[in-house]
C-alpha cells in the first residue's frame, strides 16, 4: 500500500485487527525484517509498518532530514492511516525516533518495545576516533582551493575507506542525514518515558552496543531488559521465535 506523508510516496504494509501497533525499521532497512512478527501479533493486533524515505519503494526526501523530521513524518503517516495510541516497536534508527516521540510528549504509547534501539552516542574507540580525525584532516586538504576542482575522485576513494557501510551505500543526501542522526544524543531526555518498556538487544551488537541498552534501561523508570546471548543488532530477527515469544507476553 501507499499514502503521500511530507510530499513523499510512502510504502507500507497492515495486518491484523484490534490493538494498534505501529513498528518502525532501522537505517537502511524495511519493514520486510518484521513480517513474521506482523504475521504472529496480527490475530489480535492491527500493525502497520512504513518505510522510511530511501527505503523500500518510499521516495527519497530532496533535502537533508533531522530527526525532528522523521517525527514529524511518523506523526504525519499516523494521523493518515487513523492510527491512536498505539504500541510502538522500533529497530535501530526506528527506536531513535520513538524515544524522541515519546520522550518529548509528541505521542501517548501504551507500551514501547526497542530492538537494538539507536538513540545514545556511544563512547568511540581509539582506532574510530583515529580514521575519524584522518579522514576529516583529508577532506580539509582535498578541499583547499588549489586543488578543489581535482580532488572529487580521491574524496570518493577517502569516504569509501572511511566511512561506514551505511555511510557508503546511501546517496548523499541521506549520508548528510545519517551524519546527523548518528551525532545526537538523547540520554537528557530519555527519562522522561513513562509508558512500559521493553529492550531487546543481541549481545554481541557492535552497532548498538549493549553497554547503551543498559544505560536506557537505568534512564527509564518502568523498563525491562532481554538479552540474546550470541545475536548481533538484528537480534530480534536472528532469533524471531524467542522475539514473538517475548513479544506475546509483553502485547496482551
Amino acid at each position: 500500500m501507499n499514502i503521500t506523508v511530507k510530499g513523499l510516496n510512502t510504502e507500507y504494509i497492515e495486518q491484523g485487527e484490534g490493538t494498534p501497533v505501529l513498528m518502525l525499521h532501522g537505517w537502511g532497512s524495511s519493514f520486510e525484517f518484521y513480517k513474521g512478527i506482523m504475521a504472529a501479533l496480527s490475530d489480535r493486533c492491527r500493525v502497520v509498518a512504513p518505510n522510511f524515505p530511501g527505503c523500500g519503494k518510499t521516495d527519497t526526501m530532496k533535502e537533508p532530514w533531522k530527526l525532528e523530521d522523521y517525527c514529524d513524518f511518523v506523526l504525519e503517516f499516523m494521523k493518515a492511516v487513523n492510527l491512536e495510541n498505539p504500541i510502538l516497536i522500533g529497530h535501530s534508527h526506528g527506536g531513535r525516533v520513538i524515544l524522541k516521540l515519546a520522550a518529548e510528549g509528541l505521542v501517548d504509547p501504551q507500551k514501547i518495545v526497542l530492538l537494538d534501539s539507536a538513540g545514545l552516542i556511544p563512547k568511540k574507540t581509539l582506532n574510530q576516533k583515529f580514521r575519524a580525525k584522518s579522514f576529516k584532516c583529508i577532506k580539509t586538504v582535498l578541499s583547499l582551493p588549489i586543488i578543489k576542482n581535482y580532488s572529487g575522485e580521491l574524496l570518493d576513494k577517502a569516504r569509501k575507506h572511511y566511512g561506514s557501510a551505511d555511510y557508503n551505500a546511501a546517496p548523499e543526501v541521506l549520508r548528510k542525514t545519517l551524519v546527523s542522526l548518528v551525532n545526537t544524543d538523547l540520554r537528557n531526555i530519555i527519562h522522561k518515558i513513562s509508558c512500559p518498556t521493553l529492550l531487546i538487544w543481541g549481545e554481541k551488537d557492535t552497532a548498538t552496543p549493549l553497554s547503551d541498552a543498559k544505560i536506557i534501561e537505568g534512564l527509564i523508570k518502568d523498563c525491562g531488559l532481554c538479552v540474546f546471548e550470541n545475536a548481533g543488532h538484528f537480534a530480534f530477527f536472528e532469533q524471531q521465535q524467542r522475539t514473538i515469544a517475548i513479544l506475546n507476553s509483553f502485547i496482551k
